[in-house]
C-alpha cells in the first residue's frame, strides 16, 4: 500500500522529516516532487508574448474576493 513520507535532501542523504513504520531493510522507491516552478518551454518570443497574455487575462477575470479569508503563516504550511 503506498505511503507517503516528507523528507529533505541534505549531503547525500533523505532526512525523514514524518513518521515511518517501515520494516527495517524494505526496499522503497522514491518521487520526487520538487516545490519550485519551472517555466514553460517557450522559446518563440511572439508565442511566449501571447501565452503570458493569456494567462494575466485569465488571473483578472478570476480576481481574489475581497472578503476572502486571509491565511496566517501557519495555516500555509503543513503539519503532521
Amino acid at each position: 500500500m503506498p505511503q507517503t513520507l516528507k523528507a529533505i535532501y541534505r549531503s547525500g542523504t533523505f532526512i525523514l522529516q514524518t513518521a515511518c513504520n517501515l520494516p527495517e531493510g524494505v526496499e522503497v522507491q522514491l518521487f520526487v516532487q520538487s516545490p519550485q516552478v519551472t517555466p514553460p518551454q517557450i522559446t518563440d518570443i511572439t508565442a511566449r508574448k501571447t501565452f503570458l497574455g493569456l494567462l494575466v487575462e485569465r488571473m483578472q477575470q478570476n480576481p481574489i474576493p475581497h472578503n476572502a479569508p486571509q491565511f496566517t503563516r501557519d495555516m500555509l504550511h503543513e503539519r503532521s
